[in-house]
């Protein structure tokens, strides 16, 4: 007799929520990463922002204070069309700014950037760049 297998579903992550000084803004900047764009609903006075992408949801909320130290959780991003090298530059000309460049000369590596209020997020290989190397 074969042993039944039970499978339970845990919790899922429903979106990721950021805390920023300007929620619209900063929801602009990331709509334009994830080229999605920002809940139909969501306006430049609102105390907080969607964005809605295929690849899930990011909530900005308007807090008081401003970030002060290194972020404990961060994204990241693997290109879905270029490169790893043409996403930064793509990243950068929005508005992000190169934190930590860790690429190496081999192609491995990844580029560790801020958006622009400072929240830092990774850029890795692209999956066809990793099945190049693989």
């Amino acid at each position: 007799m074969a042993a039944s297998i039970v499978t339970t579903m845990a919790s899922l992550i429903r979106q990721v929520t950021v805390d920023c000084a300007d929620p619209y803004a900063l929801a602009g900047f990331w709509a334009a990463v994830l080229d999605s764009r920002i809940h139909p609903d969501d306006g430049p006075e609102d105390p907080e922002v969607l964005v809605e992408s295929p690849g899930g949801r990011v909530l900005f909320i308007a807090v008081p204070e401003g970030k002060t130290v290194k972020n404990r959780l961060h994204l990241d991003l693997q290109p879905q069309d270029r490169t790893r090298d043409e996403e930064v530059d793509r990243l950068l000309a929005l508005g992000a700014a190169l934190a930590d460049d860790r690429r190496n000369p081999d192609g491995s590596g990844w580029a560790v950037l801020t958006d622009p209020e400072g929240n830092e997020f990774c850029v890795e290989r692209s999956a066809a760049e990793r099945a190049a190397t693989a």
